[in-house]
């Protein structure tokens, strides 16, 4: 059965991870990427906490003001991990376990889509190959419903990772930019890394679990969503409801759904993305726009679909007006998350 984009079994060990190679500068189409996105801090290992905390960076997020929470009580979330922060003045919201060591499923695919990004041209040509397909078939995972021999621009594939999770998409592409889904995976772990990344390990490009497989944290995976938004091109892909790829002479037609119920219902929902495997839970890296604040966060190990998505909402709506609210006399910097 596919769900959320990942196989509730194993798959095969990969190889040793190649050495990384030179396939991380920005690509063309590319903002510089903040360097604030690159230091966001925290050290959370305890239960969930709801007071903001100043997180540290280099572009003058060092300076924003924390202040106690005040009014309404933050929301409860029953998922195993879950962090939600302000892009825009740096201030951590909420915090649950936002340390903690999980297996985040298809969120994977996020820094698949940010590592192809600076390899490759939007427009350049991919030919599906039947080990592609396979992959997605043989461990059960959701697919974009790609067919052996077709081609299909970057652009388009990436869409088919995002919206319907494709494990056949994300194989093709780190078949191709890795060569091989080896050096590609090294390439992914390189890119975290540089990216401050420190508490996550790939163990694929797309998330399928293995033994002694990958992870990551509420915390890492929103530093990552925030490194996504500020690419304007995964940012579009991110925040895309539905994608129409039409017939041709290289490929048949293709209609993708996003997976994040969140837009198009939530105000100023820009994605990011779904995931699910049996171990790691219903997953959700979100974000939203609210009168110039963007906030971001991660919802890890929900036990059902929706209530990833309710927790989502509750603390979008929550921390909104915690941003809109005037600051407390005296407040100052409290303690990390």
């Amino acid at each position: 059965m596919q769900i959320g984009g990942i196989r509730l079994g194993a798959c095969a060990v990969l190889a040793a991870l190649a050495v990384f190679g030179t396939g991380l500068s920005a690509p063309a189409h590319a903002h510089p990427v903040p360097a604030a996105a690159r230091a966001v801090t925290g050290v959370p290992g305890t239960a969930g906490s709801a007071v903001p905390a100043r997180l540290t960076g280099t572009d003058g997020l060092a300076g924003a003001v924390a202040r106690p929470v005040a009014g309404r009580a933050a929301p409860a979330v029953t998922g195993k991990a879950a962090y939600l922060f302000d892009a825009a003045t740096g201030t951590a919201y909420f915090g649950k376990q936002a340390g903690r060591r999980l297996p985040v499923a298809s969120l994977t695919k996020v820094m698949t889509a940010y590592v192809v990004l600076r390899q490759a041209s939007l427009d350049a040509v991919v030919r599906i190959d039947a080990s592609d397909v396979r992959h997605a078939r043989a461990n059960d995972a959701t697919s974009a419903g790609l067919r052996a021999g077709e081609r299909l621009t970057v652009r388009d594939l990436l869409y088919g990772v995002m919206l319907p999770s494709g494990a056949d998409a994300s194989h093709a592409l780190a078949r191709v930019y890795g060569p091989g889904a080896a050096r590609f995976t090294a390439r992914m772990n390189a890119a975290a890394r540089a990216l401050g990344l420190s508490l996550t390990r790939y163990a694929n490009p797309d998330g399928l679990p293995e033994p002694g497989g990958g992870y990551s944290t509420a915390i890492d995976q929103a530093k990552l969503a925030r490194v996504a938004l500020s690419d304007p091109v995964l940012r579009t892909i991110a925040s895309t409801r539905r994608h129409v790829v039409r017939a041709s002479k290289l490929h048949r037609a293709h209609t993708w759904t996003n997976s994040n119920k969140l837009l198009g219902k939530t105000p100023g929902a820009l994605g990011v993305k779904t995931g699910y495997t049996r171990a790691a839970g219903y997953c959700l890296s979100f974000a939203a726009d609210r009168d110039g604040h963007l906030l971001i966060g991660v919802v890890l190990g929900e036990s059902s679909s929706d209530r990833r998505f309710r927790s989502a909402d509750r603390l979008l709506d929550w921390a909104a007006g915690q941003a809109a609210g005037p600051p407390d006399v005296g407040a100052g910097v409290v303690r990390n998350l």
